[in-house]
């Protein structure tokens, strides 16, 4: 037998419902705030990441998927949805579009990491992107989205923590206050770490490592470095989250795993789901189209994990809309009947019914049986006599009692029973 791949996950027919309900919900908060959808390949070029999600990132350096294609090309399969959407962004002339283009994306990803709970090698995320606006009006409209979509969800015991991680002109200052600070401890520092110390010392607080962990810990905080422009962002939207009563902590040490972020970042973080505790972050990342061959625009964004999202469900007991079964059975008793009750539940389907028929030919009381687990509401019974008759004799299998119902009426009763 060949087994599923480490670190991937089937969706059974029993699990899936969960996974739909989560995108409703998420489609429709994109819909109050105006987000459309765009749809990217599944794999770019590696160009686009190694210039986009930054060479200095774990992500770049150790997480992606990448292959040599026939035609000698690097292609990466897409670690996470933004730089995919940038490129979209660039070269279909969106930037001419009116402005904010404001949109959202369902999508799988992939990063080559040690499996755990709620992080696979083959991921979901859903995600928003926003193009064109720098205000702070931008950053708290995203966030807000984000904080609707998990109390739609009913998500509870999730804590929104915020930073400002600065703009090219206080991170070079920044920067700079962490090389002096840093400097002392190199050796005893891992590889990576080292290697970020020149390239990116600001990618050093993001580290694993414990003893990178512990050392960065009492490493100068970037919000004592911000310009004025930038704190006087940060502010605003500090107040502006404030005003609509949304509840934050200012965490200095999120800088988030990607190197295009500037300015705002942030995160929606659970002790539920394990040692990984991020259900959703984002922040702005005004440079990342130039940085791809675009116009100087600004944007922010933020990806949240499917598999994070259900299993944060699921521990914490939120309890998910129960998956839709049939609303009616069609138990034929011979062959004669057998193609009646197809034809019937073929025209319940065509008017937006829920039907089942027997395809096994079950006898009459295996298929009640049968209808009895798959939670079917009521069973129609047809037979050489309801065949001469032109009726079926409904069963309520709740409350046990049976009705007689003509054949071309039994739309017409179905929707009144249920309303």
């Amino acid at each position: 037998m060949i087994n599923i791949p480490k670190g991937t996950k089937d969706v059974l027919p029993n699990q899936s419902y969960k996974w739909q309900y989560i995108e409703g919900v998420a489609r429709e908060v994109a819909r109050t705030y105006n987000f459309k959808e765009v749809r990217t390949p599944t794999f770019e070029h590696t160009e686009l990441f190694k210039r986009g999600v930054g060479e200095t990132t774990d992500v770049v350096n150790k997480e992606m998927y990448t292959f040599e294609d026939k035609g000698g090309r690097s292609i990466t399969l897409k670690p996470e949805g933004t730089a995919g959407v940038a490129r979209t962004f660039i070269e279909n002339g969106l930037a001419s579009s009116p402005m904010p283009l404001k949109t959202f994306y369902i999508t799988p990803a992939f990063r080559y990491e040690r499996p755990q709970a709620g992080r696979l090698r083959e991921f979901h995320q859903f995600g928003v992107e926003v193009f064109g606006a720098s205000s702070p009006e931008t950053d708290a409209e995203v966030i807000l989205f984000a904080s609707t979509l998990l109390n739609k969800l009913k998500i509870k015991d999730v804590k929104l923590e915020l930073n400002s991680i600065g703009c090219p002109k206080c991170r070079a200052e920044y920067n700079r206050a962490l090389k002096e600070y840093f400097k002392p401890h190199l050796s005893e520092m891992c590889e990576n770490c080292r290697s970020r110390f020149d390239k990116n010392p600001l990618r050093i607080l993001d580290c694993k490592e414990e003893r990178c962990k512990a050392i960065a810990q009492n490493a100068p905080k970037i919000t004592d470095y911000l310009c004025d422009d930038c704190k006087n962002h940060f502010e605003s939207v500090k107040a502006l989250l404030k005003n609509q009563n949304v509840e934050y902590t200012v965490n200095p040490n999120i800088v988030r795993g990607l190197d295009y972020y500037t300015r705002t970042v942030f995160e929606f973080v659970s002790t539920n789901i394990g040692a990984q505790g991020t259900v959703l972050g984002g922040g702005r990342y005004d440079g990342l189209i130039e940085q791809l061959g675009g116009s100087s625009l600004p944007a922010i964004g933020f990806g949240a994990g499917l598999e994070r999202l259900i299993l944060l469900m699921e521990n914490t007991s939120v309890p998910f809309p129960e998956d839709e079964k049939p609303l009616i059975y069609l138990a034929g008793m011979d062959d004669k009947s057998r193609a009646k009750a197809f034809e019937i539940a073929t025209n319940l389907r065509s008017n937006g019914v829920c039907a089942e028929v027997d395809h096994m030919q079950r006898s009459v009381k295996a298929q009640f049986k049968y209808a009895d687990k798959l939670g079917v509401k009521f069973v129609a019974v047809i037979g050489e006599t309801e065949l001469n008759e032109g009726v079926l004799a409904v069963k309520n299998m709740a409350e046990g009692t049976q009705t007689s119902v003509k054949i071309e009426d039994i739309y017409t009763y179905l929707v009144k029973e249920e309303n």
